[in-house]
C-alpha cells in the first residue's frame, strides 16, 4: 500500500468513515472508548478548569480564592497526610478525615453501581432509588433482631440492603431485557417511587415510623449490635468505621468480576456490540438483568454503610433531599469507570462535601453557606467537562483528520499536476 493510500486509511478511521463499525457500537461504548483515550491526564485537567472556574467565583463575592481553598481543604482533613502538622492541628486534622472517608464510602459504592451499568451500555440513573431501599432494608433490619450477635446482625442487615437494591434495580433490568424499556427512563421513575414509598413508610402514622417518637417522621433507631465497629476515631463522635473496607473491597470485586471472569468478558462485550455478542452466543437479556441487579446490590450497600455507620436512623428528611446516589453519576463518570478511579473520583467528591461543611469551613474566610453552594457548582462544573472532554478528544481527532485529509488532497494535486 502506498503512503498516500495509508494516509487516506488513516484519515477515514479517525474521521469516522468506518460507519457500520462505529454504528454497530452502543452509545456508552463510543463515549467510554474516548475517555479510555484521554487517559488519566484527562479528568486532572477537567478538575483543575472546575476549580479555576470555582475560584472565579469566589473571587466575584469579594473573598480570596487561595485562602478559601486553603480552608477548604484543611476542613477535609487531608493535611493529617502531611508529617509537620503536629499537636492539636493533627487531631484536629484526624477527626476531620474521619468525616472526609466517611463521606467517600457510600460515594465509592455508588460510583461502582453506575460504572458497572456503563460497561455494560447501560446507564444506571437509578442510583438513588437503589440507595434508598437499601437504606429502608438496612434500617428495618438494624433495628430489629436486637438479640441476635453483632457480626452476624451487621452481615445480615448489610445482605438485606443488597438484596433489597438488587431487586429494585433488577425491576429495570428486567425491563429492559424483555420489553426493550430504555434504562433511564425506568430507573428515573423508580427513583421517584422509592422516595416516596419511603416517605410514607417513615412518615408520621406510617407502618415503618418509630412507635416511641409518634410525633417525629423516622425510622426507629438501629440497635447496637448492628453498628458498624469503628476503628480510628472516637465512635460515639462518628468515627471512622469499617465500611470504608468494604467499599474498598466492592472495588476490588468490581474490577475482578469485569476483567477476571467470564461474566465480566461477556458484560463487556454487550457493552461494546449487544448484536454481535448475541450473534456469538451471549445472552444479551440475562446479562442486562444480571448487570443491573449487581448495580442495585453496590447501591444497596452504600445505604447500608451510611445506615450502620453513622446516622442509625432513617428521616424522611434523608430520603427526600439525599443526593449521594445523583453525584455517584459525577464519580463515575469522573473516574472513567474503572475501579481505581472511582475510589479517587469519590474521595474527591467526599472531601469537597466535608471540607465546605458549616461544621469544618472557617466562617471568617468563606461563609459556609456559600460555600456548599460552590461545591455544588464545582461537581456540576467536573460532569459538564467530563461530557466536554470528549467533545474536546472528538474535536483533536477530527483535527488530525483534517490535517491529513489536506495532506492527502495536496498530494493528489502534486501527482496530477
Amino acid at each position: 500500500m502506498s503512503t498516500l493510500e495509508e494516509e487516506e486509511q488513516e484519515r477515514d478511521e479517525v474521521a469516522g468513515a468506518n460507519e457500520g463499525a462505529a454504528a454497530a457500537l452502543t452509545t456508552p461504548a463510543r463515549l467510554g472508548a474516548y475517555m479510555r483515550r484521554g487517559t488519566v491526564t484527562v479528568p486532572i485537567l477537567t478538575t483543575l478548569i472546575a476549580f479555576i472556574a470555582g475560584g472565579f467565583v469566589v473571587l466575584l463575592t469579594g473573598h480570596n480564592p487561595f485562602s478559601t481553598y486553603k480552608a477548604i481543604f484543611n476542613g477535609t482533613g487531608l493535611q493529617w497526610l502531611f508529617p509537620w502538622v503536629t499537636g492539636s492541628a493533627r487531631s484536629t486534622a484526624a477527626f476531620n478525615l474521619q468525616q472526609t472517608l466517611l463521606a467517600t464510602t457510600p460515594l465509592i459504592l455508588v460510583g461502582l453501581a453506575v460504572a458497572f451499568a456503563f460497561r455494560a451500555g447501560l446507564f444506571n440513573i437509578g442510583g438513588q432509588g437503589q440507595y434508598t431501599v437499601g437504606g429502608i432494608a438496612a434500617v428495618w433490619i438494624g433495628s430489629s433482631f436486637s438479640s441476635m450477635p453483632a457480626f452476624p446482625h451487621i452481615v445480615l442487615a448489610i445482605a438485606g440492603a443488597a438484596l433489597a437494591g438488587a431487586a429494585w434495580a433488577g425491576i429495570a433490568g428486567a425491563l429492559k431485557a424483555t420489553l426493550g424499556v430504555n434504562e433511564v427512563i425506568s430507573t428515573i421513575m423508580l427513583n421517584w417511587i422509592a422516595i416516596w414509598g419511603g416517605v410514607w413508610l417513615f412518615g408520621l402514622g406510617g407502618p415503618l415510623q418509630d412507635p416511641h417518637q409518634s410525633s417525629v417522621p423516622t425510622s426507629s433507631p438501629v440497635a447496637a449490635s448492628a453498628k458498624l465497629p469503628v476503628f480510628w476515631g472516637n465512635a460515639s463522635l462518628q468515627g471512622l468505621d469499617i465500611g470504608l473496607f468494604i467499599a474498598l473491597g466492592a472495588a476490588v470485586v468490581f474490577w475482578v468480576l469485569l476483567n477476571r471472569t467470564r461474566f465480566g468478558f461477556e458484560v463487556r462485550a454487550v457493552g461494546l456490540n449487544p448484536d454481535a455478542a448475541s450473534y456469538a452466543g451471549i445472552s444479551v437479556a440475562r446479562s442486562y438483568f444480571r448487570v443491573m441487579a449487581i448495580c442495585g446490590a453496590f447501591a444497596g450497600i452504600a445505604a447500608a454503610m451510611d445506615i450502620l455507620g453513622w446516622k442509625f436512623s432513617l428521616f424522611t428528611n434523608d430520603i427526600q433531599f439525599s443526593t449521594v446516589g445523583f453525584i455517584g453519576i459525577a464519580v463515575a463518570l469522573l473516574g472513567r469507570n474503572s475501579a481505581v478511579g472511582v475510589v479517587f473520583a469519590a474521595l474527591l467528591f467526599g472531601a469537597l462535601e466535608t471540607g465546605t461543611s458549616d461544621r469544618y469551613l472557617d466562617p471568617s474566610v468563606f461563609d459556609p453557606n456559600l460555600a456548599s453552594n460552590l461545591t455544588w457548582m464545582i461537581q456540576g462544573l467536573i460532569v459538564l467537562l467530563v461530557s466536554t472532554d470528549v467533545i474536546a478528544l472528538k474535536v483533536l481527532s477530527s483535527g488530525r483528520g483534517i490535517r491529513v485529509l489536506f495532506k492527502g488532497r495536496a498530494k493528489r494535486e502534486e501527482a496530477s499536476a
